[in-house]
């Protein structure tokens, strides 16, 4: 354990250290040549022809505050499993196998950041959670000299709101997840800049989430393949400008046990406006588990001809998990620190169903022990028990069944035995 701790103080430092010479190193290229490069690529997969971008408000919804959901490129909402769910698939809330409170910082473009905070929970089959995320751009005026004027900050706060219920949950089947999220939004500019822009707005978010065994090579209980949808930002227009309404789907597959794989597909829409919805955007991720404690991510993004490049790590210390990611795209400025973005997560327990789960299955496996023997009354007594803790361990309640059956066969075959035996003296008073 002592040798795992240093080695992720390594590791955490090597994070860190990349985080700082990355600009550094990257000072040797000018972000003319840089920018040039990009545009090429910009180019070649037809970023020329893209139309119908920037015609909805609130651009703060489509900016991810960061986490696993921005490492993976957004390609998330099959994923799922960490507290950047809240902006993939309100659906996940109910699979998350432990609470978590997470707070997030993104450093955007210059001086513009965004602070995030999530809390999620979840009772058995039911989960919840609150989060919220801010966005902040300064802004200082100057005269004709160059003397300052004065100082002003536009800003957009989102707060949301989210339950979620797994259907179905059974042991040979993760069940079928749907949750919402509801979600307010306020857009501040002060009026010296732009009088009567501030607003507000209401949205919702739905999503559908399914995990099951498909095209799995090794040997596991969890799920290697998922599946999910959600439906995002729909809401009424705010001062005639219509929400960026998004359809994702996406679908997510662990082909060997430490990777994981995932693709989504983002469609615009406008469902309360004439404007025709921008073009749909592509998302493709993957995640590496080198150690118990450590995860390597990468993840590509193209949206509004803009192809973003996103790469990121996570590192587990005891009970808090940090997670970095970097991003390039066309607004990336090699020779500035931006486009960083940094996540502290707290497990904070799991309402105790990791020990209830050892508990089923150790009662479980000592009711095989005695099945295997004919102690059929106690891998009753036993399987009763493991259904008691958890309704939905099939193998007991299988089990219990044919323990059932079996000691009913031998009491009847027990029954015609002593029948049998008293027939007999009876017939030899007869003769």
């Amino acid at each position: 354990m002592a040798q795992e701790r240093r080695f992720a103080t390594v590791l955490l430092f090597l994070v860190v250290a990349m985080m700082l010479v990355t600009p550094a190193f990257a000072a040797g290229v000018s972000d003319d040549s840089f920018h040039d490069w990009y545009g090429d690529i910009h180019e070649q997969i037809g970023g020329e022809s893209v139309q119908n971008t920037g015609l909805t408000v609130f651009p703060t919804l489509m900016i991810p505050m960061g986490g696993e959901q921005e490492g993976m490129g957004t390609a998330y909402t099959a994923v799922s499993r960490d507290a950047s769910f809240l902006e993939a698939n309100p659906a996940a809330s109910s699979r998350l196998d432990r609470t978590e409170a997470a707070v997030f910082h993104n450093n955007l473009i210059a001086d513009t950041n965004m602070e995030g905070a999530v809390y999620t929970s979840r009772r058995e089959n039911l989960g919840y959670g609150l989060g919220a995320k801010h966005l902040h751009v300064p802004f200082t005026s100057y005269d004709d000299y160059g003397a300052q004027l004065g100082t002003a900050r536009y800003s957009e706060t989102v707060v949301a709101g989210n339950v979620s219920y797994n259907f179905f949950r059974g042991f040979y089947f993760s069940g079928i997840s749907l949750g919402a999220n509801l979600k307010a939004a306020y857009r501040h500019i002060p009026d010296h800049i732009a009088p009567g822009q501030s607003a507000a707005g209401i949205m919702t978010d739905v999503g559908v989430l399914t995990r099951f065994h498909f095209l799995k090579p090794y040997s596991s209980q969890e799920p290697n393949f998922s599946v999910g949808t959600a439906l995002k930002n729909l809401g009424p227009p705010v001062l005639d400008e219509p929400l960026p309404t998004v359809w994702s789907t996406g679908i997510a597959w662990a082909p060997l046990r430490p990777l994981l794989l995932a693709a989504d597909v983002h469609v615009p829409l406008m469902p309360f406006s004439d404007l025709p919805p921008p073009d749909r955007s592509y998302a493709a991720g993957a995640a590496l588990t080198v150690t118990d404690f450590f995860v390597v991510r990468s993840g590509f993004l193209l949206m509004g001809g803009n192809p973003r490049l996103t790469m990121g790590s996570s590192i587990q210390v005891q009970e808090m998990t940090i997670t970095v990611n970097y991003t390039l795209d066309m607004t990336t400025q090699l020779s500035a620190f931006d486009r960083f973005s940094i996540q502290a997560a707290f497990s904070l327990g799991d309402r105790g169903r990791g020990e209830r789960r050892d508990r089923v299955r150790t009662l479980y496996l000592d009711s095989l022990q005695h099945f295997a023997v004919g102690e059929l009354e106690e891998a009753i007594y036993l399987n009763r028990q493991a259904l008691a803790l958890d309704p939905s361990f099939e193998p007991a309640r299988e089990t219990l069944a044919m323990a059932a059956r079996m000691l009913d066969l031998q009491n009847r075959m027990e029954s015609i035995r002593l029948d049998e035996d008293r027939l007999i003296p009876d017939e030899r008073l007869r003769e």
